[in-house]
């Protein structure tokens, strides 16, 4: 007879916008006094193509971000991610090792918040989950997961403190 298992249902995670924006002011900023001041300088082409190729990055990059997705089974966590050329990173829950939340300055004005999952994986040791609401309880999610998963493997850790 097969022992019971618990079933949660799957969570699929994108990062809000506004995490670009956090991370990505500065450039903002640095762009927007390029397109107010380049008739002033001596090369006003040169400094509009600048500024018209960092706008082009940005977009990229808020492209990217918004392309970029997390999707926690009951038994791994699949990391999606790229604009032209997608790639899937696969972790497995039971490797999860400890977690982080970072609440920035920024980030806890605008009610985000990056949990970071620490892991025995091979390919993704480290993996941090940005623009994510500080309200949702993503760490106890997982940890739910990541316990179902060790006992279910008879995966037990042992410490030396």
């Amino acid at each position: 007879m097969k022992p019971p298992t618990a079933t949660f249902g799957t969570i699929v995670l994108t990062p809000h916008w506004l995490q670009w924006l956090i991370d990505k002011a500065p450039w903002i900023a640095v762009n927007a006094s390029g397109y107010c001041w380049h008739d002033l300088t001596p090369l006003p082409g040169l400094i509009l193509a600048l500024m018209m190729a960092m706008s082009l990055h940005l977009a990229y990059m808020l492209l990217y971000l918004k392309k970029m997705r997390f999707t926690i089974t009951d038994e791994m966590m699949i990391y999606e991610h790229g604009v032209l050329w997608r790639q899937r990173e696969y972790m497995e829950l039971y490797r999860v090792i400890d977690f982080k939340e970072h609440i920035g300055f920024f980030q806890n004005l605008f009610g985000l918040k990056t949990v970071t999952v620490f892991s025995g994986d091979r390919s993704t040791p480290i993996l941090p989950i940005p623009g994510i609401a500080l309200e949702y309880p993503l760490v106890q999610a997982i940890r739910q997961r990541v316990e179902h998963n060790k006992r279910r493997k008879g995966i037990y850790e042992i410490t030396n403190r």
